[in-house]
């Protein structure tokens, strides 16, 4: 097991629909309440929160800093501060 996501507002566990990864190897995943953040080493370092469940996620933009959010009636979007990691 990589990780154990946990949806902070309520403790219980939660799982990943969609995954990316970043520059620095951190997976972002689409789950409870929207987008986990987690470190190589499983710890979770962010949680980006949206008002529905989240789908899927890819980077997009000309220097792929932008995060795209699916859910279930909406696209959300919004940079961040690394570059999602190219394709291989």
């Amino acid at each position: 097991v990589f990780a154990e996501l946990v949806d902070p507002t309520n403790g219980n566990r939660t799982s990943a629909d969609g995954i990316r990864c970043d520059i620095d190897g951190n997976v972002w995943a689409g789950a409870r309440p929207g987008v986990q953040i987690v470190a190589p080493d499983g710890v979770t370092i962010g949680v980006i929160r949206l008002p529905e469940v989240c789908a899927n996620v890819c980077f997009g933009g000309s220097k792929r800093n932008r995060l795209f959010m699916t859910a279930s009636q909406s696209l959300y979007s919004v940079y961040v501060g690394v570059r999602g990691a190219g394709v291989a």
